[in-house]
Formats: C-alpha cells, sequence, structure tokens
C-alpha cells in the first residue's frame, strides 16, 4: 500500500464539513389509506424528516426514479390485494431492481409475520406491525437513515479518494440479511473514534469493512494505514509501527517514520493483530492509552491522534488464556467488536459479489465477457467456499482467463463442487449448528415459521431473528 504523509490542500479546506449538522433525511411513505398517510406525516415530521407521501406502487416508483430518499417506507397491500402482500413483495423487487442500495422497510399487519419474513428475505431492511408503536418505527427509520446517509457519504468520498490516488478500491457488497448487522455498525460506531476489532474468517473482507469505518468517519480525509501484522517480523516489529533514528541499529542509515506517525489525524488498520509479538504489545497498550510513543533509539517523547482499527480470524479471548496475547490489550482493542459472516452466512451475495469480480477481472484482462450462464451460477451457489470472498474472487479471476466466449461456463470454474466432505456437527461451531437445524426445520415444515418455531421450541419472534442475522 503506497501511504504519503499528506494528502492535497483542498482536503484540509473540506474536513470542516464533518462538523456540520447531518443533512435532514428523505422520506417516502407509501400506503393506500389516507388516514394512515396524514398520521405517519405528522408523525414523522414532527421529528425532523423531509416527508413525501405515495398511495400506489405506480407512484412509489415513479418518485424514486424522479427523487433520492434515504428511506422508504412501504404497505404490503394495496387496492389490488389487501391480504396477501404479494403486491407489495413486487413493489418491493421492483424498488431494489432501481437502487438496491435503497433500505425499505415494511410495514404489514398484525400477525401476518410470514410476508414480513418473506420481505425480509427479498432484501427488506426491517418491518413494522399495524398499529405501530411509534417508539420503534421512530428507532428502525433512524437507523435506516443513517446508515443510508453514511454509505453514500463513504461512496462519495471513496470516489473522491480515488481521483485522487489515481487507482480503483474495492467494494464493499453487502445485499443479504446476514449483513445488515455489519452495515448498521459500521453507521453507527464509524462517525466515532472508538476502536475497533473485526473478526471473522479468513477472506471475509474484513479489510473492507475497516475501509467502510474509516470512509464514513471524520478522519476520512486523512491516511488510512494498513499494517499485516502477520507480515512484519518481531526484529523490526518496533521499527515498522513507531519508526526509528539514524544509528538506533546496523542498517539505520537514516531516519525513518513509522506507521502510527504517518496515520497522524486519520485511522491505523493492524491487520492479523494476533500475530503481534507479546514482547511489542506492552508498546502498543501504551500508545492506545496515552498517545505517547518513542522511535526507536531516540529518548523523544512524541504524541500521535490516531484511531486504531484491528482485525484478526483468530479467537483473541483464547490466545489470552493461552498467555499469547495481553487481555489488558484485547480490552482496549474490542471497545466495539464487529464479526464479519463467512460466504456460506450470506450466499446471497453471490450473485452480486461475483458479477462485481467478473467485470473487474474482463476489464484488466481485456476480454469481452459479461456473464455466468445458469449451470455455472449453480455452481459458485453451491460451493462450500472455505476461502469466502478471497476464493470467490480467485474462482472468477480464473474463470475469466480460461473462457472462450462471452459468458462463463460451470466446466471454466473448475470448482468441483463434490471434493468437499459435509462437516460433521461436532466439527461445527455453535452459530453454524443453529443455523443448520433452523436450516432443516424450515424445510420440513415447507417454510411455515410458526411450525418451524414450534419444532424448534423458540418463539416465532426468536426464529423471527435467527433467520434475519443467518440470513436465511
Amino acid at each position: 500500500m503506497h501511504v504519503t504523509d499528506t494528502l492535497p490542500a483542498k482536503r484540509f479546506a473540506d474536513a470542516d464539513r464533518f462538523d456540520r449538522p447531518a443533512p435532514v433525511a428523505r422520506v417516502l411513505v407509501a400506503d393506500d389509506q389516507p388516514d394512515v398517510l396524514e398520521a405517519l406525516r405528522l408523525l414523522l415530521k414532527a421529528e425532523g424528516y423531509a416527508i413525501e407521501t405515495a398511495a400506489s406502487p405506480a407512484s412509489v416508483l415513479a418518485t424514486i426514479e424522479d427523487r433520492e430518499f434515504d428511506v422508504v417506507l412501504i404497505d404490503l397491500n394495496y387496492a389490488r390485494d389487501t391480504t396477501s402482500g404479494q403486491e407489495g413483495l413486487d413493489l418491493l423487487n421492483s424498488i431494489r431492481s432501481i437502487d438496491h442500495t435503497l433500505p425499505v422497510v415494511v410495514m404489514t399487519a398484525w400477525g401476518s409475520v410470514d410476508v414480513a419474513v418473506e420481505a425480509m428475505r427479498r432484501g427488506a431492511r426491517d418491518f413494522i406491525q399495524k398499529p405501530w408503536e411509534n417508539a420503534r418505527l421512530l428507532a428502525i427509520l433512524r437507523t435506516q437513515a443513517e446508515l443510508s446517509q453514511a454509505l453514500r457519504r463513504g461512496q462519495r468520498l471513496e470516489a473522491e479518494n480515488s481521483v485522487l490516488r489515481g487507482e480503483g478500491q474495492p467494494t464493499l457488497i453487502a445485499q443479504s440479511g446476514a449483513m445488515q448487522p455489519v452495515l448498521q455498525l459500521i453507521a453507527r460506531v464509524g462517525p466515532s473514534d472508538a476502536n475497533v476489532l473485526i473478526t471473522g474468517e479468513n477472506g471475509t473482507g474484513k479489510g473492507l469493512v475497516a475501509r467502510a469505518i474509516h470512509l464514513v468517519s471524520p478522519r476520512s480525509p486523512r491516511p488510512m494505514v494498513t499494517v499485516n501484522s502477520g507480515g512484519v517480523s518481531e526484529g523490526v516489529f518496533e521499527s515498522e509501527l513507531f519508526g526509528h533514528v539514524k544509528g538506533a541499529f546496523t542498517d539505520a542509515k537514516a531516519d525513518r517514520v513509522g506507521r502510527f506517525e504517518l496515520a497522524e489525524g486519520g485511522t491505523l488498520f493492524l491487520d492479523e493483530i494476533a500475530n503481534v509479538p507479546l514482547s511489542q504489545q506492552n508498546k502498543l497498550l501504551r500508545v492506545l492509552e496515552t498517545g505517547e510513543f518513542e522511535r526507536l533509539g531516540s529518548s523523544r517523547t512524541r504524541r500521535v491522534n490516531v484511531r486504531l482499527i484491528s482485525a484478526t480470524n483468530a479467537d483473541l479471548h483464547d490466545e489470552v488464556i493461552n498467555g499469547r496475547f495481553r487481555q489488558d490489550l484485547l480490552f482496549r482493542l474490542n471497545t466495539i467488536e464487529i464479526r464479519v459472516p463467512s460466504l456460506r452466512e450470506r450466499r446471497e451475495d453471490i450473485p452480486p459479489l461475483a458479477l462485481h469480480f467478473l467485470s473487474h477481472h474482463a476489464r484488466h484482462y481485456r476480454k469481452k465477457i459479461n456473464t455466468f450462464d445458469q449451470n455455472a451460477m449453480q455452481a459458485l451457489l453451491e460451493h462450500a467456499w472455505p476461502g469466502n470472498v478471497r476464493e470467490l474472487d480467485h474462482a472468477v479471476e480464473r474463470a475469466v482467463l480460461m473462457a472462450q466466449g462471452p459468458t462463463i461456463k460451470s466446466g471454466d470454474l473448475a470448482l468441483r463442487p463434490g471434493r468437499e466432505s459435509p462437516m460433521r456437527i461436532e466439527d461445527m461451531s455453535l452459530e453454524d449448528v443453529e443455523c443448520f437445524l433452523i436450516k432443516k426445520a424450515m424445510s420440513r415444515y415447507d417454510g411455515n415459521v410458526s411450525q418451524a418455531a414450534k419444532g424448534l421450541g423458540l418463539s416465532r419472534s426468536a426464529l423471527y431473528r435467527r433467520l434475519q442475522r443467518y440470513g436465511l
């Protein structure tokens, strides 16, 4: 990663924009009952929202295509059908075809949880039941509006950064239900200075989550500096992070600025934090607690203002128990912990991820390939993906190189879908077991949430929360 000490002056001139009040959130509310629209208009207007209303699906779609909104609140039943919710589900599909990033919250009559679950499966961010509770409705809309505004700001900054750097950046694609808690935490935690620990398996995209947090923070005009802790030997770790002065050791022929100083005012991302040598952890703890450090070979104390984001695929609590990681350092690192789900937990994201990688690699290798055939996409969906998103990226790159025509075929992927042995339940994590049992129950009861919940010994609301959590 190339890091510069300074950024163009314009970026600093614009930095004060992060201290300004957040823009007024724009909400589109859709219902075919005038009294419901009026009640919601008065409620949301009193909370400071800019409100527009629509009484039909056609009006909703025309309004969205004409103007930008932060969140859409739609009823699931209209004049055509007042009970099944199908018209609302069709409207949801149409909204997502226009803008798949626009948060949609659905309203449904009391007791229609099954329809709400189907709406969530199709991409709705949340749902409320009529008659609604004002506090819950306002909390949901506030969360989704903040997330929408934060991600939009992040996209603008990312585009701006790309122009300044002259290079592209990876994209965080997260449409599945399993990734929504991650996006919500990014939106809520990003604007703060809290230290964040990102956990998850190798290849899940922890670095992209770190960059997203940086981009929605007031520190985004300043650098984000990345250190792969697993790639730095113990002998040079202190110099890498804190710098050194000339003569500090045999090969120190000049002063060197460390990564903490390079990240001044911005964000330092320590990837593979579990690999920080135990002998160096006390120095890292000190700079996190006081902001103070010394370059190697110097007695001059320096101060930095840096936000730390770290990531690991290890269980740091086990590392603490085994004496390989300091407990007090862990407490400093995980003010907020964000777990990035594995790709097998977010299979809805496989098609958009695959198409994104296809577009990138086809452009890079100058090949006119634009899609996957049906068998190839099915193979992608059925693969176990032990290497997660990174493995998917490499598989698509290999397929682009192997493809003979404008379409990727299953043979181009060379995934060998039958080579993985099914996991034994004793080898699964508790979350994997829970997800497995829920899938079995939903299949056994043909998707009936009430019956599946009863069979699992859960309430419907408890099962619904788990369905949302695992993106099912």
